[in-house]
């Protein structure tokens, strides 16, 4: 399993129907629990109360944010996502809950779950995983400043519904070690470690879940390779139907990473995804992309990644994401973000003043 996993689950348009339904059912029932209608709770969005029984219906990022404020303000409990995330079933999240379910071990169920992340409707802009020591997993979600008074709601509903699922993909508790948060402890924070079992941090810079490592490696009670493949091969479907990006872009992304060289030029992939290179550059310029930019964003975000949560020395970052040497990776890092890579990992690093007498 690699040890870094990044997937950006949001469309850079907020507008763009790109995102299911799948999971606010949950959220739905436990207000209707409360007392508040699913007409109420999608008042306002430009949805309608009956798409949550459509599989085919699509949701914008700023509608699925309108959706939370309306539950923000309807809920008569403050632990309202806590809640509602604690109700969901595999079923809930339809084809992509099965793939999950009937997968052989809990860490392809994971990687799975990743690689679809769009079916679950996260409300954040890129999520990484990745293993510390070899005993820690450690889920981490970016791009979190957007979210706003919203992050607090989101972040309860997304954990709780996950773990929810989790368990019950593993039938037993799922093995959570940690829960960081980047905002203050809210009213209800007792109830935190009562639903997820284990120590909370709040106030924090990040925020990130950890969990036993070892979970990876337990084989799924409900295993089935067969369902799995079928489910696995729906969402693929599905996904391709409604995608964020070009079926090309997310192929030439998936074989950009698979490749034994990372980050392969042009020609090797588009051998690898069967198509001439002159075609295949010119189905990229009908996209409105290039080669280049895909490729550079994907190591954008995988250097960050590892500019931030590992150790690796500046060089060893370089050729990771496919630079031939650190003094090429450095000037590509100054032009993406207008810092250097050492900067960027040391943002807060102070000079020593000047002496008075220089």
């Amino acid at each position: 399993m690699k040890p870094i996993k990044i997937v950006m689950p949001i469309s850079s348009d907020p507008d763009a129907p790109t995102q299911s339904l799948l999971g606010l059912g949950a959220l739905a029932a436990e207000l209707a629990a409360q007392g508040v209608s699913v007409r109420e709770l999608f008042a306002r969005t430009g949805l309608d109360a009956s798409q949550l029984e459509d599989p085919h219906a699509r949701i914008s990022h700023r509608q699925r944010l309108a959706i939370y404020r309306n539950a923000m303000r309807l809920a008569k409990r403050s632990d309202i996502g806590l809640l509602a995330g604690a109700r969901q079933r595999i079923s809930d999240y339809g084809i992509y809950g099965y793939a999950l379910v009937s997968s052989r071990t809990f860490g392809e169920a994971l990687m799975f779950s990743l690689d679809h992340i769009t079916m679950a409707g996260p409300a954040v802009r890129q999520i990484s995983f990745r293993i510390e020591h070899g005993t820690t997993a450690i889920l981490r979600s970016h791009g979190l400043d957007p979210l706003g008074e919203l992050l607090p709601f989101a972040a309860e509903f997304w954990r709780s519904s996950m773990t929810a699922v989790f368990s019950r993909i593993l039938e037993s508790p799922f093995p959570s070690k940690r829960m960081i948060f980047p905002f203050a402890a809210p009213v209800h924070w007792r109830n935190y470690e009562r639903m997820f079992n284990c120590p909370i941090d709040f106030g924090a810079d990040r925020m990130e879940w950890h969990f036993d490592a070892k979970v990876l490696d337990l084989p799924c009670p409900n295993a089935n390779p067969i369902t799995a493949k079928i489910c696995q091969q729906l969402c693929d479907v599905v996904l391709t139907e409604h995608p964020g990006e070009s079926e090309l872009v997310r192929r030439i992304k998936a074989a950009c990473l698979n490749s034994p060289s990372r980050f392969a030029g042009a020609p090797e992939i588009a051998s690898k995804l069967g198509l001439s290179l002159r075609t295949f550059h010119r189905r990229l310029a009908e996209d409105g992309q290039s080669f280049q930019s895909i490729v550079d964003g994907m190591r954008q975000s995988i250097a960050t990644e590892l500019l931030e949560n590992t150790h690796l020395a500046i060089d060893q970052v370089a050729e990771r994401v496919g630079f031939a040497d650190a003094t090429s990776f450095r000037k590509a890092f100054k032009k993406w973000t207008n810092r250097s890579p050492s900067d960027f990992r040391h943002p807060t690093a102070q000079r020593p003043a000047a002496s008075p007498d220089a």
